[in-house]
């Protein structure tokens, strides 16, 4: 592979609808599909009768492959593509772009990673329609290829093999997980990493920074310029437990988020504590 000579992007999915929902199908959620509308064609020219593209972005797709165009046409991108560059919006603009290049019904052949090309926020309507969705196997895949029986078996037998892992419906962006026999709550929240940071640390320095009874802050990730916070959860903990007690949380923690008061020493020391627990994703 070529020197990579692309500026390195400390948070590459900034200003994309879906940023906390992308970064977490990226870095730790084993299996989801989000869907985003295409920006209009740059060519008046060019053919937009039937209305606004789609793009279908997904987890993974089979044999590590980047990008695929669907029978129907719909471009496909996997999120979790191996060997990131310095950009992964670059990286997944230019498997966007082949997607739609590609013949319907046939993997796509993006550019080296690194290669110039149109970043995903040039190519994504940030004020377009956008779902999101975890799933419980790859099951997704039976759409790129609907008469192939041996892909679907394998997609809907990998459900066995994935983290189970549930979106708490009383916020956006909050997984429960269950790894090893414990279970976690993981936080995607779309917010600066040292305005969070600060607001987390007037918690703990509170001991308010539990989202239930007998929960631990565990530490947080640095995944694509965001931070997801990480509890252990007392063991057998649902996701139904924990719908009502994040609801409350999160009021506390908006409360913290918009305090702008510098932090005091009991602060600074907890946040000190939150720092020494971070890892840092890829």
């Amino acid at each position: 592979m070529p020197k990579n000579e692309t500026p390195f992007a400390t948070r590459p999915l900034a200003g994309l609808p879906l940023e906390p929902e992308l970064v977490a199908m990226r870095e730790i959620l084993p299996a989801a599909v989000a869907t985003a509308t295409l920006a209009p064609p740059s060519d008046p020219n060019e053919d937009s009768s039937d209305g606004p593209g789609t793009v279908q972005f997904v987890t993974f797709l089979p044999q590590m492959a980047r990008a695929f165009k669907r029978p129907d046409s719909v471009p496909v991108v996997a999120l979790q593509p191996p060997h990131p560059s310095n950009d992964v919006s670059q990286d997944l603009g230019n498997a966007l772009t082949a997607a739609l290049l590609a013949e319907p019904g046939s993997p796509a052949e993006p550019a080296l990673l690194g290669s110039p090309g149109p970043r995903l926020q040039d190519l994504i309507d940030p004020d377009g329609p956008v779902s999101f969705a975890l799933q419980t196997s790859f099951e997704y895949w039976t759409e790129l290829d609907p008469d192939d029986k041996e892909l679907a078996d394998a997609a809907v037998k990998s459900g066995d093999e994935l983290t189970p892992t549930e979106l708490v419906g009383s916020v956006p962006g909050a997984y429960w997980a269950s790894i090893n026999g414990r279970e976690y709550l993981r936080w995607s929240l779309g917010v600066e990493e040292d305005v969070l940071l600060n607001a987390l640390a007037r918690l703990q320095a509170k001991r308010q920074a539990g989202v239930t009874e007998g929960s631990k802050y565990a530490g947080a990730f640095r995944a694509l310029g965001l931070v997801i916070p990480v509890w252990d959860l007392p063991t057998g903990t649902t996701a139904a437990d924990l719908a009502g007690p994040l609801e409350t949380f999160k009021t506390r923690l908006d409360e913290a988020l918009a305090n702008e008061a510098p932090l005091d020493a009991a602060e600074r020391r907890s946040r000190a504590g939150l720092v020494a627990r971070f890892l840092t994703l890829r």
